[in-house]
């Protein structure tokens, strides 16, 4: 990749429009790009300024019924009989245009949805990673035999699902399309995709690289639009057989009830209210700068963002003090220039952003706070990361997810008392341990109601191979990895009589 550099507004947008190899206001259906059926759009806004900067399609059911029967039509044909390897080879050519196109995708990704460049350039790295990661996975994923009675032979096989749905929001679309479609396409099914409105252009951008790498046409099929609308005519259609979603919990609910109808899978990653546990013995040093980091990461809209942070007594207030100084240094700004966070991504998410820092500034002590940085653009949705002190932990702060770069220290006393606070959300997503004790270690690990649990460090849902998912409300199923396979997969036993 490229090394970080400042770019103008101007280069920045330049950069984009030279470099499109996709029209961002069709939808791609059975391998035609074309109009949506409404002939409606949806105005593409820039979060940095405020300003509209395009247009995408506003799909409509009746696009969803057609990119459904593409992608029937694709298993029926071509798709539906290509071996495991070729799938993945097509998946590693992805890979590599992705890797080619990364500089300009990095552009498109931070201009739609206002992240700072250098976070998009690794954004565009992870999302050719999961490409080449699913790529090499395809021919990798088999059955077994099972001992029973004499005279039979038991065996399993893994195969597609058939048709899946992908619905997908919008703070990390490059990322998480990557981790939902790949797995999906290793495993030989033919996707129909949704991104979010307010950031759909790199799944259009990606969806033609796939054209490029030899992708069967309706084997991925794009359908921008409204939740409302496409997402809900997606997770109730009666011949999608599986449903991928991340985002909230209220519109996971809508759509696990909605495919429940149908009676098929749904795999749900809807957020969470992650917790750092810093224990009196831990390396602060090396600790400090994810303490933080991983808060205000994308502007704090990360599902895994660790928004609480439980503090041994003991250390208390020397961590409350350094985090001070690291939030004081924080600055905000356009996405182009590449600050410590770029603006939220709408108007919309900024007003409920503000109207909890406003609650915890009348309720609460304010331990740090950030700067906006004087070259914002007035028009843009930005807001100071900010640092609450000596929270309770059934305050609304600490218990509600925010989405926005808002963090909150809570004392605790000794490990049950970490264990029960960390505990006492409804979410269970993500959690990071601080200490040096090993045995420790072990028993959070063990007694922390998460999917994830990170000792003296913290991966924001970690790696491309690393099972990514929640329990509770942070929803079921598991993402990334090869149980990502598992789940886009169905397993069939098949039993030989033989004598």
């Amino acid at each position: 990749m490229p090394p970080a550099r400042t770019f103008s507004w101007e280069e920045h947008h330049m950069t984009i429009q030279s470099g499109l190899w996709f029209d961002p206001t069709k939808l791609l259906i059975g391998g035609e790009w074309r109009s949506g059926a409404g002939g409606r759009a949806i105005a593409v806004e820039n979060p940095s300024t405020g300003e509209n900067i395009g247009q995408i399609a506003e799909g409509t059911a009746t696009d969803v019924e057609a990119a459904v029967a593409a992608a029937e039509a694709a298993l029926d044909g071509e798709w539906g009989a290509m071996t495991a390897t070729e799938r993945g080879r097509i998946l590693v050519r992805l890979s590599r245009l992705v890797t080619e196109r990364a500089e300009t995708l990095a552009h498109l990704e931070s201009n739609d949805v206002g992240k700072p460049l250098g976070q998009a350039r690794n954004d565009a790295v992870a999302l050719a990673r999961y490409f080449e990661f699913y790529g090499g996975a395809a021919d990798k994923i088999t059955g077994e035999t099972i001992p029973y009675q004499q005279g039979t032979t038991v065996l399993t096989l893994r195969e597609p699902h058939g048709v899946t749905a992908h619905i997908i929001p919008w703070n990390y679309p490059m990322q998480i399309m990557g981790r939902s479609v790949g797995a999906a396409l290793a495993m030989g099914n033919a996707c129909v995709l949704k991104p979010a409105e307010d950031a759909s252009l790199s799944a259009l951008a990606v969806a033609a690289l796939a054209e490029e790498a030899g992708l069967p046409a309706g084997v991925l099929n794009i359908v921008t639009g409204y939740g409302h609308e496409v997402g809900a005519a997606l997770s109730a259609h009666p011949r999608v057989h599986h449903v991928s979603f991340t985002g909230s919990v209220g519109t996971g609910r809508r759509i696990q009830a909605a495919a429940s109808e149908n009676v098929i899978p749904v795999t749900l990653e809807l957020g969470g209210k992650s917790p750092h546990i810093v224990f009196d013995d831990c390396d602060l040093d090396a600790a400090l700068p994810t303490l933080v980091g991983a808060c205000v990461q994308a502007a704090g809209q990360t599902c895994s963002a660790a928004s609480r942070v439980l503090v041994q007594r003991g250390v208390y207030d020397e961590v409350k003090r350094r985090m001070a100084e690291v939030y004081a240094g924080l600055v905000v700004g356009p996405a182009s220039a590449d600050h410590d966070l770029g603006p939220l991504v709408s108007g919309k998410q900024k007003a409920i952003v503000a109207g909890y820092i406003a609650q915890g500034k009348a309720e609460l002590t304010i331990a740090g706070e950030g700067t906006i940085h004087a070259d914002a653009p007035a028009g843009g949705h930005y807001v100071a990361p900010i640092l609450f002190a000596d929270v309770d932990p059934d305050h609304r702060l600490a218990q509600e997810e925010i989405f926005g770069p808002v963090q909150v220290l809570i004392p605790f006393e000794d490990e049950a008392d970490a264990i029960r606070i960390a505990n006492g959300t409804d979410y269970g997503l993500v959690a990071g341990v601080w200490t040096e004790n090993g045995a420790r270690q072990m028993r959070l690990a063990r007694k922390l109601h998460v999917g994830q649990v990170f000792i003296n460090n913290y991966g924001a849902g970690g790696g491309v191979e690393l099972p990514f998912g929640g329990v509770g409300k942070s929803g079921h199923g598991r993402e990334k990895g090869f149980e990502a396979l598992y789940g886009f997969s169905r397993l069939k036993t098949i039993s030989i009589k033989h004598g």
